[in-house]
């Protein structure tokens, strides 16, 4: 990211865009499944609303991988979109090339920073100073079930420990049906290993060991316990669960094929989506252990420098749009998220996003709420790329043993 130049031979391979013309907005994002292209439709309904051209740039795959490739070669040759797909510690590193314009006057309008928490705003600013749009608040941790599939396993209700957990998916697996439905990718082995290490290891744990990558953390019994407990679930999903997309997996749940799926909120939207009732036909609840504790993936848009005067205004309004009230309750019902605006009523919500908002209010409070490193938000990418892969390599070669992943995992840490 430092050397943009070096993107600059990939540029010829794109050769697509201009710089927006005066009151377009052209916005690259990945949001091309179901619940996902409903959604960023309504943003493109409010900022025709509001007389501007919306130029959608979707670029499907890879979790986002294959957007910032083009993200990249657009930037470097001087023809940046009006807004990115862009969050984390991603957005820092844009801004520290110099390319990302300054919402301060927006969000001073707005009155952003009495709408978020404060661990929010700071993952939205670059030395104070806001350069991206928040759209929404992933929860990452949550834990998904078929509620036809539970009652025909004998299970009760969502399992609330670990250990509650095993006992509810062996009943699951004695039926005959899968007890996890998971996509082996390493964002999504990931997703579901940091909520393990979250619910075995409470969030001062989560913070040391994940977030700030403490040597002693990582080598300590509670992450052994951790991988430990990961292992065991991997044990429970299906043979064909390689390079399987999440959506799939959830499609597996919806189907009545599988009991469980680890993912966040997005998930939801494909239920929703599928026209399937919370409560009814599925049932959420926080992932194991980690009911007072609340992992996030906010999806942001960075603005990008423009030259164009009318490009900037539209660009303004479009940040203004994305923090609005409007478009932060409509978006949010199709997504599966909820609004990151603090002030928001939920009264239009399903049960599953009051628990997650009544959530993340709280932990914001109690110092719980806890940035995602699967999707993002918490460390640099090349260290997230780093322990990914450790992460999978564990996940998919039972070989692997506890206190070599242990060992690998420091050294990727070390490496920063």
């Amino acid at each position: 990211m430092r050397k943009l130049g070096r993107l600059a031979t990939v540029v010829a391979l794109v050769g697509m865009g201009v710089a927006a013309r005066a009151g377009e907005v052209e916005v690259l994002h990945w949001w091309t499944s179901g619940g996902e292209a409903k959604s960023v439709g309504e943003l493109k309904k409010i900022m025709q609303g509001k007389g501007h051209t919306w130029k959608d740039f979707a670029v499907a795959g890879g979790g986002g991988d294959n957007a910032m490739t083009v993200l990249k070669s657009r930037v470097v040759s001087g023809s940046p979109p009006a807004a990115a797909q862009v969050k984390g510690p991603a957005i820092q590193e844009w801004a520290a090339e110099g390319v990302l314009a300054n919402l301060d006057s927006v969000a001073s309008a707005e009155k952003w920073d009495s709408l978020l928490p404060k661990v929010v705003a700071d993952v939205l600013k670059h030395k104070g100073h806001y350069v991206a749009a928040p759209v929404n608040v992933h929860r990452v941790n949550w834990m998904w079930a078929n509620a036809a599939v539970l009652r025909r396993a004998g299970v009760a209700s969502m399992p609330k420990t670990w250990e509650e957990f095993f006992v509810a998916a062996d009943k699951v697996k004695k039926a005959g049906l899968i007890a996890v439905a998971h996509g082996g990718q390493p964002w999504q082995d990931f997703t579901i290993f940091e909520s393990v290490v979250l619910g075995v290891g409470g969030a001062k744990f989560y913070s040391d060991a994940m977030v700030k990558l403490d040597p002693k953390a990582l080598n300590s019994d509670t992450m052994k316990k951790s991988l430990e407990t990961f292992r065991r679930v991997k044990g429970y999903t299906d043979a064909a669960a390689p390079g399987r997309d999440w959506n799939l997996a959830t499609a597996m749940v919806m189907q009545e094929k599988a009991a469980f799926q680890f993912m966040g909120d997005w998930a939801k939207g494909e239920f929703l989506a599928a026209g399937k009732v919370p409560g009814k036909d599925f049932l959420c609840a926080a992932a194991p252990g980690t009911s007072t504790s609340y992992t996030f993936n906010v999806d942001s848009f960075a603005m990008f420098k423009l030259k164009d005067a009318n490009a900037q205004k539209a660009q303004a309004d479009l940040a203004a749009a994305i923090m609005g009230a409007e478009f932060q309750e409509v978006f949010n019902l199709n997504k599966g998220s909820i609004p990151v605006r603090l002030n928001m009523s939920m009264a239009k919500f399903d049960d599953c996003a009051k628990l997650s908002s009544k959530d993340f209010v709280d932990t914001a409070k109690s110092g719980s709420l806890l940035p995602s490193v699967a999707h993002g938000l918490a460390v640099r990418p090349e260290l997230e790329g780093a322990i990914k892969d450790v992460v999978s390599q564990f996940w998919n070669e039972d070989k692997i043993t506890v206190a070599a992943a242990q060992s690998r995992l420091v050294a990727a840490a070390v490496a920063k």
